[in-house]
């Protein structure tokens, strides 16, 4: 049988001074001299804020699919609540989750994430929200020879084919507004909800506003906005910043969130990114 030989006196002489300058080195130090990561600081990584958004991302939280522009709502906003929390632009580093993982319980692969995220309390138990950086409406949107085009009220809508993304509040906007008879048609995105429209497949899809005036602007040859739904269960679909639940960074991206209402800048991006017209009407 092989044995270990032991070990010489220098060797052990060796160890015993490594153990001694490290345990003399600075906090967060190593014996040479260089930095280590601040397990403590609650970021993925020291140094670095990792913001993660769809794949892919769509105009207009996203301009052609590249978040490290900034350009777009949720880009940009992403970018500002990085400078209120000190880091420089080129310490923003992106990652790319699927919507339903983002908010599922577990582990995060980044610190934030924005993908409009609607603020629920069923959420809220998996996943930790920021306070809200926007606040919008869920649009019925259609196409010029659908049936849904002349629809003026909710109850034009019930005998009709709506589909909308699920696991979203347009979707819930479906099942609790709308309350169609053949239930709401479920889509994994919006952009095959979008083409289960142009195929007409569905009668008429609900979309956040933003995304709804887009779409009918650019996206569909004959879109058409119905009007807006009333809120959901009687509240407002705020959007927050979502983190990992319980998460030592909530409260400082909440703040840096309401210091960016109070000084304007949501306001001014909102402006530069969401603006439009905004007379869809609202159906009863």
């Amino acid at each position: 049988m092989s044995r270990r030989p032991p070990r010489t006196f220098a060797a052990l002489a060796a160890i015993s001074l490594a153990g001694i300058l490290s345990a003399c080195a600075p906090a967060g130090d190593s014996p040479s001299g260089t930095t280590e990561p601040d397990t403590g600081s609650g970021y993925l990584t020291e140094g670095t804020l990792t913001v993660g958004t769809a794949e892919p991302a769509y105009f207009p939280w996203v301009i052609d699919d590249a978040p490290e522009s900034g350009e777009g709502f949720e880009a940009a906003v992403a970018y500002a609540v990085a400078e209120e929390l000190g880091f420089a632009r080129d310490d923003v580093a992106w990652v790319r989750t699927t919507f339903d993982a983002a908010i599922a319980p577990g582990p995060k692969d980044f610190d934030i994430n924005l993908q409009q995220f609607s603020i629920t309390d069923e959420r809220s138990e998996a996943v930790d929200f920021s306070s809200p950086y926007y606040e919008t409406t869920q649009v019925v949107v259609t196409t010029g020879d659908s049936p849904a085009a002349d629809a003026s009220s909710i109850a034009d809508l019930k005998e009709l084919l709506i589909g909308g993304q699920t696991g979203t509040t347009s979707f819930a906007a479906i099942e609790q507004v709308i309350a169609p008879t053949q239930g709401a048609q479920a889509f994994t995105s919006n952009d095959d909800a979008k083409l289960a429209l142009e195929s007409g497949q569905v009668d008429a899809i609900v979309l956040d506003l933003p995304t709804a005036f887009y779409v009918t602007g650019a996206e569909l040859s004959d879109g058409v906005i119905v009007g807006q739904l009333p809120d959901v269960e009687g509240e407002a679909d705020r959007f927050g910043i979502v983190l990992a639940k319980d998460s030592p960074l909530t409260d400082e991206v909440t703040a840096a969130v309401d210091a960016l209402r109070a000084d304007g800048t949501l306001d001014a991006l909102e402006a530069e990114w969401l603006g439009g017209d905004d007379t869809a009407p609202v159906l009863e």
